[in-house]
């Protein structure tokens, strides 16, 4: 059996229950639901109930909203999880690109948690993903 990989791009906030974390989720709803083939990834901390109300309440569609509150298998995985001062124990504020073959093409660490990432630098590298 053969494993089918997407091109994704997967979004890890702290919580969607802040300004910028929910904004930064609206605009990549709108936007890279317009990448063909893309499947969009949120990973925040919130618990799944409430990611589901955030997205229930703000029309959120376009994108799938995990929870890596329990074990934070992907803040983990990936390095994104805070490991010092007040916001230990939450992911960093990061983008990933992974293409069709499974590998990681773009990626951006955000340096200030309270900024949002470089909405058009990551769009443009799923897009660029999405052509090969």
């Amino acid at each position: 059996m053969e494993l089918k990989i997407k091109l994704q791009l997967i979004v890890a906030v702290l919580s969607l229950d802040t300004p910028v974390c929910a904004m930064e989720t609206t605009k990549f709803n709108n936007e890279a639901a317009l990448v063909e083939g893309a499947t969009v990834y949120v990973v925040s901390m919130d618990l799944p109930f409430a990611a589901k109300r955030f997205c229930s309440t703000e029309g959120i569609e376009n994108l799938q909203v995990l929870s890596d509150f329990r074990n934070k298998y992907f803040s983990s995985a990936y390095g994104t999880l805070i490991a010092e001062g007040p916001l230990r124990g939450l992911s960093a504020r990061t983008i990933f690109v992974v293409g069709k073959d499974g590998k990681i093409t773009y990626k951006e660490l955000v340096d200030e948690i309270i900024a949002e990432p470089d909405y058009e630098a990551a769009l443009n590298a799923l897009k660029e993903s999405a052509a090969k």
